[in-house]
């Protein structure tokens, strides 16, 4: 039997006892007008509306597709909402557990049901960013013939961890993280519907608030959350669910932050100047904040890992380097140790000299560079190992500068309408008054004069 999402025995199990799936899997849409959030990616002849056949392809089939986003966002759900509506062939693999040997035996299978039945195949492969390059390459043949049209999930940036030839066959859509309006939506549709909760329970307002924030735009968590805590109401004899409840089920504490605003930057913000501000006591509150929220650990890490390199630069080498590994440590150990991990990295940045001046320096480099001074590079850096270079006068009179003893030599580097341009002026905090004499140094020794 080919692998498939759901098994027709499941599906009947779930029909007859709905209560003996979670609820997450109760409430999946079973048709694209049931999906919250993501109606950028709905509209009427959108390449999901084709692959359900809402509209006839004539010539032009439906194109793979790549779906990019966040943890429960609704990318297994499109893909399920797909199977569900279309009468093509659909299987399932996920590259948790599939290799190069059943990629193959599906499109062998997808190549003799085109053939044999003029049947097409859907192929759903979820966490494409854990295939090799080898595994994907298998793929191509498939795509790029339409032996199958494939339907790829990744939590993971595609243009890293997609190879190119596949990604340049497919659509690349974009799930945007679930807003409280659709996740509020949600949890009323599961609070009331047939399919849901069929009205046991009520949620009054504080308690959805929390939910929401503890939720972080995860439908599936907001759902799981929902459901252990409506069962402990009910375990209760309460009829709400109160703030109370909903703390003991999910053990996280109600973090007031601003309705109104948008918390999750907010508080990242906060965080952020105030490492920059070197105020090590308010940057743990912050981050305190963040972890009791719920906040993805990697998220604030990234935002340490930008601190690092915009604030801090080379006043203190050693702050990216910890900002880096605080990021991976997170990465492999998640909460509640990470929690630990932050804080250290929390730490070390806000009590770090602090120099925005690699910030400024490729700013104004960058700034340069779209105003178009740019101009061609020196006849003597250019490349000289190919055949003919030397006719061309490339690399010639290219001074080595391991050949003198200071090892810096007065050349030309910049392009000629850039060549006194100075876009590095560093600081004399921490570590970075090394650099300023560094600068200096090396300027004057390439009869620039220096700043």
């Amino acid at each position: 039997m080919e692998p498939d999402l759901f098994t027709a025995a499941a599906e009947e199990r779930q029909e007859k006892d709905p209560s003996s799936s979670p609820l997450a899997v109760r409430m999946r849409p079973r048709v694209l007008d049931e999906v919250v959030g993501q109606q950028h990616l709905l509209k009427p002849g959108s390449p999901l509306r084709r692959l359900v056949g809402e509209t006839g392809s004539g010539p032009a089939g439906p194109s793979s597709v790549i779906l990019w986003g966040p943890p429960g966002t609704g990318k297994t759900t499109l893909a399920y909402v797909v199977s569900k509506a279309t009468d093509k062939r659909f299987v399932e693999l996920s590259a948790i557990t599939a290799g190069v040997k059943e990629v193959r035996a599906v499109i062998e299978g997808a190549r003799r049901a085109s053939g044999g039945f003029g049947k097409e195949t859907v192929l759903f492969l979820d966490e494409i960013h854990r295939f090799s390059k080898a595994q994907q390459d298998s793929l191509l043949p498939a795509v790029e013939n339409r032996w199958v049209t494939l339907i790829a999930a990744t939590t993971e940036n595609p243009y890293f961890s997609v190879i190119s030839p596949l990604l340049s066959r497919s659509l690349l859509l974009t799930l945007e993280p679930l807003t409280d309006d659709d996740l509020r939506a949600l949890l009323r549709r599961a609070l009331a519907g047939e399919r849901g909760l069929k009205d046991a329970v009520t949620l009054p307002e504080d308690t959805e608030e929390h939910l929401l924030r503890i939720a972080g735009g995860d439908a599936r968590r907001a759902l799981t959350a929902l459901e252990a805590a409506a069962g402990s109401a009910l375990d209760k004899g309460e009829p709400e669910i109160t703030l109370r409840t909903l703390e003991e089920t999910v053990d996280r504490a109600a973090v007031k932050y601003d309705r109104d605003g948008d918390q999750h930057y907010d508080v990242a913000s906060a965080l952020i100047k105030s490492i920059r501000g070197s105020d090590v006591d308010a940057a743990l509150h912050y981050l305190a904040r963040m972890i009791e929220a719920g906040e993805d650990p990697r998220f604030i890490a990234r935002r340490l890992m930008i601190s690092a390199s915009e604030d801090i630069g080379l006043a203190d080498p050693n702050a990216l380097p910890i900002a880096v590994a605080a990021a991976q440590a997170v990465a492999m150990i998640g909460f509640p140790e990470a929690a630990l991990t932050l804080s250290h990295a929390t730490i070390a940045l806000a009590l770090a000299p602090k120099s925005n001046a690699a910030t400024t320096a490729i700013g104004a480099a960058m700034e340069d560079v779209r105003k178009g001074h740019a101009g061609p590079v020196p006849t003597h850096l250019r490349d000289g190992h190919y055949k003919g270079a030397a006719k061309l006068g490339h690399a010639q009179g290219y001074v080595y500068p391991h050949d003198l003893p200071e090892g810096i030599a007065a050349q030309q580097y910049a392009p000629e309408e850039l060549k006194d341009r100075e876009y590095y002026t560093p600081t004399r905090h921490g570590a970075e008054a090394r650099y300023a004499d560094a600068v200096e140094w090396t300027r004057k020794r390439l009869g620039r004069g220096g700043s």
